[in-house]
């Protein structure tokens, strides 16, 4: 608990003078968020904006295409025994596996 508390207090200097401020404050908010509710929310929130941030600079993930999906699908299901790859590949053509 007293580390984190160092911690944030280092980041606030840090943020003024040379270092990473940042980085040190969240660590900082890191250690104290096992014991304190506020710390908690306050990482939870630092995630969420972070995540925006990074899709709306990056944007979205794109999805891979639907024959991508279908032969990945057959894949996973011949792994588990579930009937053979003709005729797997055969229902992943006309969509019959969702």
């Amino acid at each position: 608990m007293v580390a984190g508390f160092t911690l944030l207090l280092a980041g606030g200097v840090m943020l003024v003078t040379p270092g990473p401020g940042w980085l040190v404050i969240v660590l900082g908010l890191g250690l104290l968020a096992a014991e304190f509710v506020w710390a908690r929310r306050l990482m939870d929130r630092l995630k969420h904006e972070g995540d925006r941030i990074k899709t709306t600079v990056f944007g979205k993930a794109e999805v891979p295409p639907e024959s991508v999906q279908a032969e990945e699908l057959v894949v996973k299901e011949c792994d588990r025994g579930e009937g053979s790859t003709e005729s797997l590949a055969n229902r992943a053509g006309s969509k019959e596996i969702e």
